[in-house]
């Protein structure tokens, strides 16, 4: 009320102030002409009207910029949302796309919208994951060597998907894999650039590095895939489950990311059982068969619980069992890799608990920003039992600080690994991807438009409940964040050097705990 009583008394200021200005305009040549017979009053009065109220506007406008953004807020609208509806009605007797969907992008929207956040600190990563065609760029030749790896190819032309399949994925991988794309272009019409490029859904990382060095190497194919190690070039991208697992009932990461958080409500780190809290499937690698040696026996405690997953009981019991927002009662939860890396990793940092992290092989797109004793606590892979037992030895006897490392990691995942940046990793990465294309992308004869009607209303069960708990209503209100720099040498190298020297300090402290322990 204050404020629209001080826009009152301007407006009556510059009201006078018309007046005083009129007592000079009567001064002018122009004055006698408005008196003369040739104006009739009517034209006289509207002129009179239009140049009082034209320099009241104007000079109320011009005090209203000077006052800030308050008073022209009085009178802005919130800009509309625009949502853009499932149309299973029209796609169904047709069978094609709608094409009435969005694709253009008005780039006057930016301007009105604030300056976006910086993206987390993985997203570097890209420049990195990218680098070994940073000086020859992309040809359509790469890409097509990558065929007999892939999946599936992809083609963004104009804003629309095109796929052509060659094998299907286990499970289904591809199609959530390209549900989560579908979903990125209705947040982000328009701003996807045409592109061209081969995903291969499996477990393991395929493109080696060694087969592409020496001085007559050729470049290596492009591949996309879920996962990396240090022997290979496969270019990271986030993996299914982001957008639901049917097959194991684990839901969109968005939804069940809110469900692990109330979850970690409902129990205090210090009220929950002080041990060591893994369930999985074992039969998938030598390392987690290792593991289950350190189950409670006669002879040892190691402070581990471990129990074996058993996804068919499981999915007969309706996986009453297997509720990942109810598995958050333990101080410590391990993470151990599969066949190559595991989806399981972000539930379990999630928790709260202080993550007991089995010396990891493989890297996914966030995790190479996690950091030993401030993220995680490092497990010896050639020493497991011994490994978690010291560490759950000692967070016990120092609570606080592992407390606060259990803080740290759910805190990493709750805020930089929210579903707006899991899209806007896709965003960019998918972006400077097309920046080294050496051509024009084209849509391939037999590939096929996909959308999210072709997918979704073809779809039944969890599978398309799934999908409609995942789906981007219509375009995001707010601009992608602001990707980093790039590492430098000096950054990378000490970052590096950061992590194995946290890991290479506990495991001084377990030699010497159990040195005494003797």
């Amino acid at each position: 009320m204050e404020r629209m009583r001080e826009t009152m008394q301007r407006f009556q200021s510059h009201l006078t102030t018309a007046w005083g200005q009129l007592s000079h305009f009567r001064d002018t040549i122009w004055w006698p002409l408005l008196k003369s017979s040739a104006l009739s009053p009517v034209v006289f009065t509207v002129l009179f009207l239009l140049f009082v109220g034209a320099f009241v506007s104007t000079r109320f406008l011009n005090s209203a910029n000077l006052a800030g953004p308050t008073i022209t807020k009085i009178f802005e609208r919130p800009p509309q949302k625009i949502e853009i509806p499932l149309n299973c009605t029209a796609y169904d007797p047709t069978r094609t796309c709608p094409s009435n969907y969005t694709t253009a992008h008005n780039k006057q929207d930016d301007l009105d919208r604030p300056s976006p956040p910086t993206c987390p600190d993985y997203f570097r990563w890209i420049y990195e994951d990218l680098r070994p065609w940073a000086h020859t760029g992309i040809s359509r030749d790469m890409v097509e060597r990558a065929k007999p790896t892939a999946d599936f190819r992809l083609v963004i032309v104009n804003g629309k998907a095109y796929v052509e399949t060659y094998r299907r994925s286990f499970q289904t991988r591809d199609i959530f894999t390209l549900w989560g794309i579908l979903q990125l272009l209705r947040r982000y019409p328009g701003r996807v650039p045409d592109l061209d490029l081969m995903f291969n859904c499996g477990d393991l990382p395929l493109i080696l590095s060694k087969s592409y060095s020496g001085a007559n190497a050729t470049s290596p194919p492009p591949l996309f895939h879920y996962c990396a190690d240090d022997y290979t070039l496969d270019i990271v991208f986030p993996d299914w489950s982001f957008w639901g697992w049917p097959e194991v009932n684990i839901k969109p990461w968005e939804p069940l990311l809110k469900e692990l958080e109330e979850g970690n409500k409902k129990s205090k780190w210090v009220d929950r059982q002080p041990h060591a809290y893994w369930k999985g499937n074992p039969n998938v690698s030598p390392s987690r068969q290792d593991l289950l040696k350190c189950k409670v026996s006669k002879k040892h405690d190691w402070n581990a619980r471990l129990y074996v997953q058993d996804w068919n009981k499981e999915s007969r019991e309706g996986y009453k069992q297997s509720n990942l927002a109810r598995q958050c009662f333990h101080r410590y939860k391990i993470y151990i890799e599969g066949v190559a890396w595991s989806v399981s990793e972000k539930y379990i940092l999630a928790c709260d608990s202080v993550t007991l992290l089995v010396k990891s092989h493989f890297y996914d797109f966030f995790t190479r920003s996690l950091v030993p004793m401030q993220h995680y606590w490092p497990i010896k892979v050639d020493d497991k039992c011994r490994s978690i037992k010291f560490a759950v030895d000692w967070g016990n006897s120092h609570k606080t600080k592992a407390k606060s490392i259990g803080k740290a990691g759910s805190r990493f995942i709750q805020e930089e690994l929210k579903m707006e940046y899991v899209y806007d990793f896709m965003f960019h990465l998918l972006n400077e991807y097309a920046k080294l294309l050496k051509f024009k992308p084209s849509i391939p004869e037999k590939a096929v438009e996909f959308c999210s009607e072709s997918m979704a209303c073809t779809t039944e069960g969890l599978g398309k409940k799934f999908m409609m708990d995942s789906m981007v209503k219509g375009p995001a209100d707010s601009r992608p964040c602001t990707m980093p720099p790039p590492y430098g040498p000096s950054s990378l190298y000490s970052l590096i050097q950061r992590k194995a020297s946290s890991i290479e300090e506990v495991e001084m402290w377990q030699d010497k705990y159990f040195g005494k322990s003797k």
